[in-house]
């Protein structure tokens, strides 16, 4: 059975948390020996924590986990309870200024998906993807 951990990091709503979070990301997949899911996993949690910081007003959180069957789980938790806009294609976002980054998500994720959370007494959404280990 693999390891099982479980991260959370809490950022303020401020667009240099999106960097603080790819960085941690990335010591906590090295640490626990997954170094190849770095880049697609730092691609990840950059698009999901930049929506969550870019488009609300209050604080967020990057959540990682690693879960009993191996998959590697990445989440933002924002203070915006109103569901993401439906993902366009990779193809379909490329010309567009924005709606890249929940494409770019879909494109190299295995699942993803969000579902309203509270955090701190916050109403909220997370949205989350997972990448399975090979």
């Amino acid at each position: 059975m693999p390891e099982t951990w479980d991260y959370t990091l809490s950022i303020p709503n401020d667009l240099r948390a999106v960097t603080v979070c790819r960085r941690t990301l990335r010591l906590i997949l090295t640490l626990h020996g997954l170094i190849g899911l770095v880049d697609t996993a730092e691609l990840m949690a950059a698009e999901l924590v930049s929506n969550a910081v870019r488009h609300t007003k209050g604080p967020a959180a990057l959540r990682v986990r690693r879960s009993p069957e191996g998959v590697v789980w990445i989440g933002a938790w924002d203070t915006d309870p109103v569901p993401p806009p439906p993902p366009q294609s990779l193809g379909q976002a490329t010309e567009l200024e924005e709606g890249r980054g929940l494409a770019l998500v879909t494109a190299c994720a295995d699942y993803w998906g969000w579902r309203p959370s509270a955090r701190c007494g916050e109403r909220g959404k997370y949205v989350w993807c997972a990448l399975a280990v090979a």
